[in-house]
């Protein structure tokens, strides 16, 4: 009975691919024409299991040489592109089984036309493909990529929260790291430190950093890979490592953009 019901599943999301083939006509060219002569990035939009699709046909698009981005649907786009099913595969009708295969499908005709009309080769691929560049940038190592001297975020352990909360804003990096004698790290402040501390109805004016922030803050040497900082950041769920010496001094501070580029990667993590 299993075996029946899987079968009767991958049946239905095959008619849901034929009807979508039967319908692809003038539509189809015009969104083509649209996103070839597109001047920057194409928008891929869509919501719940369809955002989800989406965000799949938009790592496509960019590693097939059309650059796009994900984000979540405002209004409706230019072109309509019929993909509607006879029937979702689900026996409620009711969960996007068939449709998302559909769509998914024709996203990737959408990706291998243009792929084909830009005349993408197999060196392109390699070029433009987000793990190859992603990949190359992480084999450096995090001395090359930190933020050192004045692009700092940096207060000293006299400083009061105020002073801190104003360097957090002016640096805008979501974190603050708080410095002894001698540049030696004492703590850090995050903007969900500061948030915290407003909730709880706490004077930033009449406080010491020392009372707000997070004492001996997770840190990494500035001689490792970019790769393994990426670990370290992805295991602890933080965006920002300070980068310090044997003596831990600070010498630099790494952020996830530094890592992974100012929103080039981040939906394909």
């Amino acid at each position: 009975m299993t075996i029946e019901e899987a079968r009767e599943v991958l049946l239905i999301e095959e008619q849901g691919l034929a009807a979508v083939r039967e319908r692809i006509g003038s539509q189809f060219v015009k969104a083509v024409e649209l996103i070839h002569d597109c001047p920057s990035r194409v928008i891929i939009t869509g919501i719940g299991k369809s955002g989800i699709i989406g965000q799949k046909i938009t790592a496509t698009l960019n590693s097939t040489g059309t650059p796009s981005f994900f984000l979540h649907p405002v209004e409706a786009a230019d072109v309509a592109l019929d993909i509607s099913v006879p029937k979702e595969a689900c026996s409620l009708g009711l969960a996007p089984t068939a449709s998302t295969t559909a769509t998914l499908a024709l996203g990737d005709a959408l990706a291998v036309v243009l792929m084909n009309k830009n005349h993408f080769q197999a060196a392109d691929f390699r070029s433009n493909h987000p793990a190859g560049s992603l990949g190359a940038r992480l084999q450096v190592k995090v001395e090359e990529v930190m933020l050192t001297g004045t692009r700092m975020p940096l207060v000293t352990i006299a400083a009061s929260t105020k002073e801190a909360v104003a360097e957090l804003n002016d640096k805008n990096l979501g974190a603050v790291v708080v410095t002894g004698d001698n540049y030696r790290l004492e703590g850090i402040i995050t903007d969900g430190d500061v948030r915290r501390y407003v909730a709880s109805n706490l004077d930033l004016h009449n406080t010491r950093v020392e009372e707000a922030m997070t004492s001996n803050p997770i840190t990494i040497g500035g001689d490792i890979q970019a790769v393994d900082a990426l670990s370290i950041m992805q295991r602890h769920e933080v965006t920002v490592l300070p980068v310090v010496d044997a003596e831990r001094r600070l010498t630099g501070i790494l952020h996830l953009h530094d890592l992974l580029g100012k929103g080039e990667f981040r939906f394909l993590l």
